[in-house]
């Protein structure tokens, strides 16, 4: 069913009638954006347009977070879909955008999936990131880390690296987390943080109780 789902996707997607057969994406990327993602990177890998597509939609990004109208255009509930769409169609005709970042852009409003739009988005940079070679890696730390600490940490995440693979490193800072670290690289996801050992042996106790 889901392989079914893609294709339909990937057709809506291309600008022809192509074989429909998935190019997979070098990276999985989970969830509903994850999907849309990965149908698009199968469409525009088959027309040779990823590098375009990516700037795009990138682009277009940066565009929802500025325009305030074109923002409000896209949450607004009461607009029907079809509008949207359409509307969409029209922009990305004067823009002069690729039929795949416009037919995204159109399913997305027709299936009522606008709101997703930034995840999509984000999801498609995950897959062109790996296409590339490189590596995304996110580390949360309840305290900011020092670059003596980032350096050792990054020299321990590219052992896991393949090849010419190059590692793409971004910290964040969450307080709640007390004290360790949680570490995704990839697709792969590590939670090393005090919060989640306490929540463990917690659950532990209260089950022997």
């Amino acid at each position: 069913m889901a392989s079914n789902k893609l294709s339909m996707i990937v057709r809506s997607f291309s600008s022809s009638n192509v074989a429909t057969q998935m190019v997979k994406p070098p990276i999985q990327v989970f969830g509903i954006e994850g999907r849309y993602a990965t149908a698009l990177y199968s469409a525009a890998s088959k027309e040779k347009k990823l590098d375009a597509v990516e700037k795009e939609l990138v682009k277009f990004q940066a565009s929802i977070k500025t325009d305030i109208k074109l923002r409000e255009f896209l949450d607004n509930p009461t607009i029907k879909r079809n509008i949207k769409s359409e509307a969409l169609k029209s922009v990305a005709s004067k823009i002069s955008l690729t039929p795949q970042s416009s037919n995204l852009l159109q399913l997305l409003a027709e299936n009522g999936r606008l709101k997703n739009v930034s995840g999509v988005i984000n999801a498609f940079k995950t897959i062109m990131a790996a296409h590339r070679g490189e590596v995304t890696c996110e580390v949360i730390t309840a305290k900011e880390l020092d670059s003596a600490q980032r350096q050792k940490l990054e020299g321990v995440l590219k052992s896991f690296l393949k090849g010419n693979q190059t590692i793409q490193l971004t910290s964040k800072v969450d307080p709640t987390i007390m004290g360790g670290m949680i570490v995704s690289i990839g697709d792969r996801y590590v939670d090393m943080s005090v919060a989640s050992k306490l929540k463990k042996y917690t659950e532990i106790i209260n089950a022997s109780v």
